[in-house]
């Protein structure tokens, strides 16, 4: 078999990336840094061990968003699917590491508006290789806990976003130009628009006061809106219908979204404290109303109640209560999932968006979903300024104006961005690998037997 050129560069990259780790220095601790740290005394021992509770609730959400969107792909394409997720695990760890970390949380880079300083990326070289991540709290960003746990922890946000879009272009992309372009997105969509929102400096999150409790504009909406430039850039399936494989597996999926969310959540108060048990109470009163809300709609609109309604129902009410979490009570939060739900559903079943084909309706529940929980969130969220209702007027102008600016960001960055990697090495399948299943013309696996293999491919 020919190998070619794209896998050896790869291979090349990572033994570079993989065998300088043993020969970076030792870290130096300095006056400069050690000035943004405190001491070990100040740890907090029970929030230690709710973040690493929740670090593994996160991880785990990966590997269920693979099952999800496993078993509503076609059987020539459930494999792939599955990997296109679950691969975000190993890149994404690995940028992260090296640079990703240091883009979302380094010394922060940005502009004086007025009396005010205020960033849009961190200092690519403030953290490299994770030097000086250590086990001492962050003064400004994770008080009680080591900031080597704080930095885990964001990793695993960092691994689900571009996880979320390859729902979008699924039966459809090469695996290696995947590969590529999570890469970029993490590094130039991800990355500064964390550090936007969640650096103490960040533009969105200082001036403008976004309210971002645990990643609705930051991993939803950054991904529904590439998961649109994506589909729009790779053109529709040639066969745009299929029958989902497995629902069960999506049923599965679900469970494990569901369970990790808890830490996706009430983690993001980095504390175990009273925030923590109320973002706990409001993700699940939110999933549940979700979900009860997508299934009636469907039946009053003619539609046979699901379990696949069920399940994109929860999810839906997941991602429109991430924004707010710890903000709002939990009869807001039942509003949430609510009115997030109706128009999510409204939005998946609406004709305008049938002819561009994103696979399993990425922009339209993530999406769709981030942008109705900034809303939400810019109306009830509770504190001083902190939305229309508690603040006035303005304070929801603001952040209206920086959904304005996310949205934009967020699809024409990532546009770009697919077309560099299109340039680079097409994204596009041919139409013979896109016939024979993804499962088989990129990765010689399948869900059948050896011998049914040809049954397959002539269906």
């Amino acid at each position: 078999m020919k190998i070619e050129k794209r896998w050896v560069i790869s291979f090349i990259i990572i033994s570079i990336v993989c065998i300088t780790g043993v020969f970076w220095p030792a870290v130096t601790e300095t006056d400069a840094v050690l000035s943004q740290f405190g001491t070990t005394d100040q740890i907090v021992p029970a929030d230690v061990a709710w973040m690493l509770t929740s670090c593994c609730l996160v991880l785990i959400m990966t590997p269920g968003l693979s099952f999800f969107y496993g078993g509503m792909v076609g059987k020539k394409n459930v494999i792939s699917t599955m990997l296109q997720s679950f691969v975000c695990l190993g890149v994404v760890t690995l940028l992260w590491v090296v640079v990703g970390f240091s883009l979302a949380f380094g010394e922060p880079l940005g502009i004086n508006i007025g009396s005010g300083f205020y960033s849009f990326v961190g200092d690519p070289t403030s953290f490299t290789f994770m030097d000086y991540v250590g086990v001492l709290p962050h003064e400004k960003i994770a008080s009680t806990v080591p900031f080597m746990l704080f930095a885990l922890f964001q990793m695993k946000f960092a691994v689900i976003a571009p996880a979320i879009i390859t729902g979008s272009f699924a039966e459809r992309v090469r695996f290696i130009s995947y590969l590529l372009f999570i890469c970029l997105f993490t590094l130039f969509i991800y990355a500064p628009l964390c550090h936007s929102v969640w650096y103490p400096t960040g533009i969105l999150g200082s001036y403008f006061g976004v309210k971002d409790f645990a990643g609705g504009t930051v991993v939803h909406m950054s991904a529904g809106f590439a998961a649109l430039a994506g589909v729009i850039v790779l053109g529709k399936r040639k066969n745009s219908r299929h029958v989902p494989t497995n629902i069960p597996f999506v049923l599965l999926g679900t469970g494990m979204l569901w369970f990790g969310w808890i830490g996706f959540n009430a983690g993001s108060s980095l504390e175990a404290n009273g925030v923590a048990a109320m973002a706990f109470a409001t993700t699940t009163t939110a999933s549940a109303a979700a979900m009860l809300a997508w299934i009636f709609f469907d039946r009053i609109n003619g539609r046979k109640v699901s379990s696949l309604g069920a399940c994109i129902g929860a999810v839906v009410g997941l991602v429109s209560i991430t924004p707010a979490a710890g903000y709002v009570s939990v009869p807001e939060s039942m509003f949430f999932g609510f009115i997030a739900a109706l128009v999510s559903n409204w939005v998946v079943n609406a004709k305008f968006l049938k002819g561009i084909d994103d696979t399993l309706d990425v922009f339209a529940c993530h999406g769709v979903g981030g942008i109705m929980g900034m809303i939400l969130t810019a109306i009830f969220a509770h504190g001083e300024n902190a939305s229309l209702l508690h603040g006035g007027w303005e304070v929801f102008g603001h952040h209206m104006m920086a959904l304005v600016l996310v949205s934009i960001y967020t699809f024409f960055g990532a546009y770009i961005l697919f077309k560099i990697t299109n340039r680079i090495i097409p994204m596009r399948v041919s139409e013979e690998a896109e016939i024979m299943g993804l499962d088989l013309s990129q990765h010689d696996e399948t869900l059948f037997p050896i011998e049914c293999a040809d049954l397959v491919l002539e269906e």
